[in-house]
């Protein structure tokens, strides 16, 4: 999935380094090493043991409460100007840095030699600046570029570029992020690819099948997960129109618990880290599908688990839980069909772990028809407005908009204290 410009990949423009970055540049590199064998690696750091409890996220800004919460290092998508390592360095937390390669669906040829070879020198230029950074934990040479491929020349580049940072940078790994993975692309890996130290694999709804999934494809490398979290909405149930249905925010933090819990943490030996999904917010189908914060910036279930996983310990004040969305008496499962303009009933029950007082915030918003996939922008669907209704209450009564079409209504569960929880239930206003 992940992150790409403007809206996600691009997480800070590549102009000027800064004064800053110049002098942390000239810093002595902290060595990095994978040590063990198949089935007992483990990642080391400055000569100690380095447990990586971390996520991505799209926006330098997001660093401060990620470290707040726990977390010890963050991935990204792209390089940038280099001041997410400056940050991080600042917060005490390491960088998986990506590179950002292009993606054969994009339209990037990589049987065109000079096309590959100006790739190369872009990231050669990107290594040099950033090598002895000492916040840099590995580098991850491009994001998902199995995603609707064909040509495994892509594993060529990658291995070349892995070979130059090798040369160019002893002290820190290489990697490369994979949608997945299966035996067959383990096998063009394997033969395309064998610079690399280790492999990322970006798993959802997947990754209670990953241990099994890893011992199919018979790769004795070292193994991380780069991307995890909730279910993904290509691997939900939909409504007959197509609309994908969004687990609430309680149930993505059950996710995030019990993918940690039942998935991650046994695999210790087999995995040498992990990276959550995602640390801030974006449209993905729903703004609310994949970010454990809201646009506003208040945190949802996801984010104190993902504290409980970091630290052992609950946040001192925890977001609220929502336990049921009904529109018109139906859940999201239910295919809501509405009338043009006809008035309803949309009712939510939430409750606060802390017994604060909870106010809620009702939304509609036209279904997204983007059909893009592995993470790329998309637009973000029309809002409409509620008329004639009190939209701070538990219990809304209001009018299905007149334009025929598919839509979803929203509800925000506000605690006052930062938390949040979310939900929304597709619909479809029919014509006469």
């Amino acid at each position: 999935m992940g992150v790409r410009a403007p809206a996600r990949r691009a997480l800070l423009c590549l102009a000027g380094v800064s004064m800053i970055s110049a002098a942390i540049a000239q810093s002595a590199p902290v060595p990095v090493e994978i040590k063990g064998e198949a089935g007992h690696f483990r990642l080391f750091r400055g000569g100690e043991p380095y447990e990586v409890r971390g996520a991505g996220t799209q926006s330098v800004d997001d660093l401060d409460s990620l470290a707040r919460h726990g977390a010890n290092s963050v991935r990204n998508w792209a390089v940038g100007d280099g001041s997410v390592l400056d940050r991080a360095q600042e917060l005490g937390l390491t960088v998986a840095l990506c590179l950002d390669i292009e993606r054969e669906r994009h339209g990037f040829d990589y049987s065109d030699a000079a096309a590959v070879n100006e790739q190369f020198n872009r990231v050669r230029a990107e290594v040099l600046a950033h090598r002895h950074h000492p916040a840099l934990l590995v580098w991850i040479i491009g994001n998902e570029l199995n995603h609707d491929y064909r040509n495994p020349a892509v594993y060529d580049a990658v291995n070349d570029i892995s070979k130059m940072i090798h040369e160019l940078d002893p002290h820190h790994p290489t990697t490369t992020t994979t949608a997945g993975i299966d035996p067959s692309l383990a096998r063009v890996i394997e033969a395309r690819a064998p610079d690399l130290d280790f492999l990322s694999v970006q798993v959802y709804g997947g990754l209670v099948d990953l241990p099994e999934a890893w011992v199919n494809v018979r790769l004795e490398m070292p193994l991380m997960v780069t991307e995890w979290g909730t279910i993904g909405h290509w691997e939900v149930p939909r409504t007959t129109w197509g609309a994908p249905i969004e687990p609430t925010s309680t149930e993505k933090a059950h996710r995030f618990l019990e993918g940690y819990e039942r998935v991650l943490a046994p695999m210790s030996g087999r995995l040498i880290g992990n990276y959550a999904f995602l640390w801030g917010q974006k449209q993905e189908r729903t703004p609310t599908w994949y970010g454990v914060f809201t646009a506003d910036g208040r945190r949802t279930e996801a984010a104190d688990a993902l504290q409980r996983v970091w630290t052992g310990r609950w946040p001192a004040n925890r977001a609220p839980r929502l336990h049921d969305l009904l529109l018109d008496g139906k859940r999201a499962t239910d295919d809501v069909r509405l009338a043009p303009g006809g008035s309803y009933v949309a009712s939510v029950r939430a409750a606060d772990p802390d017994r604060d007082a909870l106010t809620y915030d009702w939304r509609v918003m036209r279904e997204s028809d983007a059909t893009q996939s592995g993470g790329d922008p998309e637009d973000i669907p029309e809002e409409y407005r509620l008329p004639n209704s009190d939209v701070r209450s538990a219990e809304i009564s209001w009018r299905a908009p007149q334009e025929p079409g598919a839509y979803r209504l929203y509800v925000y569960v506000d605690d006052d204290q930062g938390g949040a929880a979310h939900a929304n239930v597709p619909f479809l206003v029919v014509g006469t």
